[in-house]
């Protein structure tokens, strides 16, 4: 189990936040009947290949050959979507004195979630697809961290075997969306739940691949609840019959080969206007998995009073501050002062597929953003997409030369400053002169004293430059709480100040 895993269960005793969207969506096929409810993206072109036999149910051969069918036409979907909106926060602008007289309500805007295609304004420059991904290049082969290495029989105080009654059944290799290598697990159980389970992995993967790379038709007869291949890998964990697991990984794996094969795969991906957020969390939990969380408990050390302080901002915050506060796109500059083990840079290169820069100072935490950036290049190529190129620096942001040159060009400035001291935060201001004009900063605390007005007794206050909106975040958005918080993006504007002068 990844550290995100564990950190998006619900809390015990957090204040949660009173409604929350959800979705339901039936399927009918052409019999009028209704299959178990399964959300997964709807691409906007229909998939005009005939449906394949997946089973012996429905026509797979034993031999692994497909005995053609008459191709029905397939019925028209009929989706029931009920959702409970949440109810958005009102972003709060500091005062700043009369000349900001705009209102709160062009701030209180907001939108049903919707579908990855539909919610998104599309970066019509980003190219989500990896050329190199669906290649003959280098063979697909390259270094990763495959599960194997760290759930193994090998550790027999930490795993044992998955089917005890089949010896034989030790391990598989899967397949992912690209041409790329496959990924070896071994079929391993944890002794301790909280260590990575191999069989959810998988699952997971499966999951996720059909929710968002193959076609509507295929997607709903790879989950059909009698007879799709999800069912069947679930029934024989249950019976502990690993042939039969390893029988499904086998044809999956051929499915899976198969729409790679033909076009299918990359004409789904063409077709994406964003990435969904479930599959940037599965790519983001994979890679943490396998390179941090068996190491977490050493960045949990803090000196109290220092700026040393290692805390998470989670995929969800991290994607509504990319895609909605600040929308930043492929061709901009994002930075992250205090990076930890680079979540947030790895996301942000991916999701925005922007140029994405981080700088931490803890040792520890650097030593393990560097395997986690290697490890998520890795997965990204496994995954087929592609993302922005990745630069990670060590040392003291407020001196690192690279850090200092790269605002100069920086469209968004993440700081997560919800431990710094107050002079660390007045340093920072003063490196904020170095931003562009519309440059933007995200920060957990004000740099703005709050209730501070602009007015010309103070107009020589470097924050006068900032123009501030505070907004709030709710539960499963930071790693310390499952409380509602506040947060603050200043957008720099040296007019602020000459309107003083």
């Amino acid at each position: 189990m990844g550290f995100f895993d564990k950190l998006q269960k619900p809390g015990h005793t957090a204040l949660k936040q009173e409604k929350y969207i959800t979705r339901t969506e039936v399927r009918k096929d052409a019999n009028g009947t209704t299959s178990p409810a399964f959300v997964h993206p709807i691409h906007s072109k229909p998939h005009k290949m005939p449906i394949k036999m997946l089973s012996k149910e429905n026509g797979t051969q034993k031999n692994g050959t497909k005995r053609t069918s008459p191709t029905s036409k397939s019925s028209s979907e009929d989706r029931v979507r009920s959702s409970r909106k949440r109810a958005s926060s009102t972003p709060q602008r500091q005062e700043w004195g009369n000349d900001d007289d705009m209102s709160d309500q062009d701030l209180k805007t907001s939108k049903k979630r919707a579908r990855r295609n539909s919610t998104i304004d599309s970066d019509l420059k980003r190219c989500i697809r990896s050329r190199k991904a669906f290649s003959n290049e280098d063979g697909g082969k390259f270094g990763m961290v495959h599960a194997a290495d760290i759930a193994t029989i090998r550790r027999p105080k930490n795993y044992k075997p998955a089917f005890p009654s089949n010896p034989e059944s030790t391990e598989v290799f899967l397949r992912y969306p690209s041409a790329s290598q496959m990924e070896k697990f071994e079929l391993v159980v944890p002794v301790q739940n909280d260590d990575f389970k191999t069989l959810d992995d998988i699952r997971e993967v499966m999951e996720t691949i059909i929710s968002n790379y193959l076609p509507n038709d295929v997607a709903a007869t790879l989950t059909n609840d009698n007879s799709g291949l999800l069912r069947r890998v679930k029934r024989a964990v249950e019976r502990l019959a690993g042939s039969e697991y390893i029988d499904c990984i086998q044809e999956w794996n051929d499915i899976l080969n198969e729409y790679r094969q033909d076009g299918t795969i990359e004409n789904v991906i063409n077709d994406w206007k964003t990435v969904n957020l479930k599959l940037l969390e599965r790519i983001l939990t994979q890679t943490y998995s396998r390179t941090v969380s068996l190491r977490v408990n050493d960045l949990r050390r803090y000196e109290n009073g220092t700026d040393n302080v290692y805390g998470e901002l989670l995929p969800t915050f991290i994607s509504t501050i990319l895609k909605k506060d600040t929308k930043i796109e492929s061709g901009q500059v994002f930075v992250d002062l205090g990076s930890g083990v680079g979540n947030c840079v790895l996301q942000a290169a991916l999701e925005v597929g922007c140029e994405s820069w981080g700088c931490e100072m803890m040792e520890r935490a650097c030593d393990l953003a560097e395997l986690q950036q290697k490890e998520f290049e890795a997965r990204c190529r496994l995954w087929g997409l592609s993302m922005g190129e990745i630069h990670l620096e060590r040392g003291d942001f407020l001196k690192n030369e690279s850090i200092r040159k790269v605002l100069h060009r920086a469209d968004l400035v993440l700081v997560n400053n919800q431990a710094f001291t107050p002079a660390l935060n007045e340093d920072l201001i003063n490196l904020f002169l170095d931003l562009k004009e519309g440059a933007k900063v995200v920060s957990l605390k004000s740099f703005v004293p709050m209730g501070q007005k602009s007015q010309s007794k103070n107009a020589g206050a470097i924050y006068n430059i900032l123009d501030v909106v505070q907004k709030t975040y709710y539960s499963k958005c930071v790693s310390w709480t499952d409380a509602p918080g506040t947060y603050f993006i200043s957008t720099k504007d040296s007019s602020r100040v000459q309107a003083l002068a």
